[in-house]
């Protein structure tokens, strides 16, 4: 597949769509955080088309620059270029057969949010006032959480126990939650606040600085103790349908 950019909404969604059809035809893992992005740059959309922002070019332009961070690494990662150590991390559990769907779509989200999205606020802010972009970027919170009861029903369908678990407690809701919506409004935007007063030299300075760091937060989800790792394996086990299948149990 062709290595590109996207240069608007609709060619995000369009591109993605197309590293959703390569996964799914190479049974690549890569594919689920794919469709759970092309679900998130859908609703952003319908969110502009219905004027749910209070800027809806500035969004549009958040969103194409944020989405191309992800679309620049993953390409590059498909080229065996260097990418980010947050995204190297991610993209490396591809190959790993013991990864569960979960696991995949958090480390991705780590990367994507924990690091990216507070780059691509400082960038569209540069030398305006960022403070002006708060509100809209609290918003896009609002459009994740009203993703999660889904992505909660899509991973209850691939393993089936996940169903009563959410039953008995609400720590998965909790995590995930906590993990994207709240580090997302917390960590991304205080980061984009911090880049912002920085010069040229300094901002990729400090981008490379936080790379390490989220690097560092992805190993949480990736290296765990032997206990954490038979529990994840059984729910590997339990999980239903090929990768394909997965993908596009994710792709609604």
């Amino acid at each position: 597949m062709p290595s590109t950019l996207a240069n608007n909404i609709d060619e995000v969604i369009s591109i993605l769509e197309e590293i959703i059809i390569h996964s799914k035809e190479n049974n690549n893992p890569l594919g689920y955080f794919a469709a759970l992005y092309k679900n998130v740059t859908v609703k952003v959309k319908e969110g502009i088309e219905n004027n749910f922002f209070d800027d809806n070019e500035r969004m549009e332009q958040l969103d194409v620059t944020f989405a191309n961070k992800y679309l620049e690494n993953y390409f590059a990662f498909q080229d065996n270029k260097t990418v980010s150590a947050s995204w190297d991390i991610a993209f490396q559990q591809s190959k790993k057969y013991w990864f569960t769907v979960l696991q995949h779509l958090l480390v991705s989200m780590n990367a994507h949010i924990n690091l990216d999205l507070g780059v691509a606020a400082a960038e569209i802010s540069k030398n305006k006032n960022i403070d002006d972009l708060e509100n809209d970027f609290n918003k896009i919170n609002e459009i994740l959480s009203s993703l999660v009861g889904k992505v909660e029903q899509d991973l209850s369908n691939i393993w089936p126990k996940l169903k009563w678990i959410l039953k008995k407690t609400k720590k998965v809701d909790d995590f995930l939650i906590d993990f994207s919506m709240k580090m997302a409004r917390d960590g991304a935007w205080k980061f984009a606040t911090k880049l912002h007063s920085f010069s040229e030299e300094e901002f990729q300075h400090q981008i490379k600085e936080r790379d390490k760091k989220i690097r560092k937060t992805a190993t949480l989800i990736t290296d765990q103790g032997i206990i954490v790792k038979i529990i994840f394996g059984i729910i590997r086990l339990g999980e239903k349908g090929s990768v394909s299948q997965k993908i596009e149990e994710l792709d609604f």
